[in-house]
């Protein structure tokens, strides 16, 4: 595992996808049984994403006490099926939240009738028991959860909110083979905002895969700007970055 520093963010790199996903599971673990020695209850917000299978997997095998994890969801397409697998709380549901007993979790509705109403009930979620640990991935746009470069704010006043979808982030879920067409991806979701994200829980953030490649590079690489929404991991004290050989190549080739 080659580790190195980019101001306050570990960028760790693998010798494989799967050695990636679970180094990442491994020190998330390690983290919060941390956490678990003082604090009775913790919760953890996830990601939903194919780039988070390994990832998943092998946190489910870890052994952690999950009655004393209390789970969220980071977002969630608007509008499609409750039963839809492409959701991103069924996803999770096959991932983890299914196959391992959380003390709770609690999903975000993307069918609520008031998408407003659904972010206001979620941050107030947030806000009553505020996550200790994120795990995230990063979009082929530099997205972090739904916050595409369009949508994405630093200084986000809101902890949820409805945002439009860019056409490159609807296009990252045909290549991730999730749906089968463009027009075929919903055009909104509601998600967690950046400073939801950010503010004070530690990150571990898994990003698989050559189409992540310039996504990483300009993170590590250029400027810390809503541009690029993930180049702010670099300002996350404790925030650590995995990757593996295809998605950590055209940053390894600039930086030597």
């Amino acid at each position: 595992m080659r580790t190195l520093q980019v101001d306050q963010l570990t960028v760790c790199t693998a010798q494989s996808r799967q050695a990636m996903g679970q180094a990442a599971a491994d020190d998330a673990a390690a983290y919060i049984r941390q956490l678990m020695a003082r604090k009775a209850y913790i919760s953890v917000v996830f990601a939903a994403a194919p780039s988070q299978n390994e990832f998943l997997a092998a946190l489910a095998g870890s052994g952690l006490d999950f009655s004393r994890i209390h789970a969220y969801h980071m977002d969630e397409y608007l509008g499609l099926a409750p039963d839809a697998p492409q959701g991103f709380g069924n996803f999770l549901r096959r991932a983890i939240f299914g196959r391992v007993a959380f003390g709770a979790v609690d999903y975000l509705n993307g069918q609520a009738e008031d998408p407003e109403a659904e972010c206001r009930r979620y941050a107030d979620l947030l806000a009553s028991d505020p996550p200790d640990v994120v795990c995230m991935g990063i979009g082929e746009n530099g997205h972090i959860a739904f916050n595409d470069p369009e949508e994405a704010d630093f200084h986000d006043a809101a902890r949820v909110k409805v945002v439009t979808l860019d056409e490159r982030c609807r296009m990252q879920q045909v290549h991730d083979g999730c749906f089968d067409c463009l027009e075929a991806v919903p055009q909104q979701a509601l998600t967690l905002t950046i400073p939801a994200l950010t503010e004070r829980a530690r990150i571990f953030c898994v990003v698989p895969a050559a189409t992540k490649a310039q996504a990483v590079r300009d993170a590590l690489l250029g400027p810390v700007t809503e541009a690029c929404p993930a180049s702010i991991l670099r300002r996350c004290p404790g925030a650590r970055l995995y990757l593996d050989p295809d998605s950590a190549a055209m940053w390894e080739r600039e930086n030597g």
